[in-house]
């Protein structure tokens, strides 16, 4: 299977988590119109951020990887790809 724009997971695989997580999401959404209890509907919140995080860090290692590392589009100077990678991170950590 033909990986796409260096991530390490290949599209279908990311089309794959990202649909679970969808189904997750849905699934919150019918928790709260149930009138669910507050705690479980924070679990299932937590887990749907758990899932776009594991997400989100592969996407990331794939840039890395390959769009940084390897010459695949992104910033030739180091110090742009630090800055462009760091930049990345700090948008993943800044909710």
């Amino acid at each position: 299977m033909a990986q796409s724009r260096g991530y390490t997971a290949s599209k279908n695989q990311l089309s794959a988590r990202l649909a679970r997580i969808e189904g997750q999401v849905r699934g919150i959404a019918r928790m709260v119109e149930e009138d669910r209890y507050c705690v479980d509907v924070l679990t299932q919140i937590n887990a749907v951020r758990a899932a776009l995080d594991k997400v989100a860090l592969g996407l990331l290692d794939g840039h890395a990887r390959h769009c940084l590392a390897g010459g695949g589009g992104g910033p030739t100077d180091p110090d742009e790809q630090v800055q462009e990678l760091m930049g990345a991170v700090g948008r993943m950590l800044s909710r």
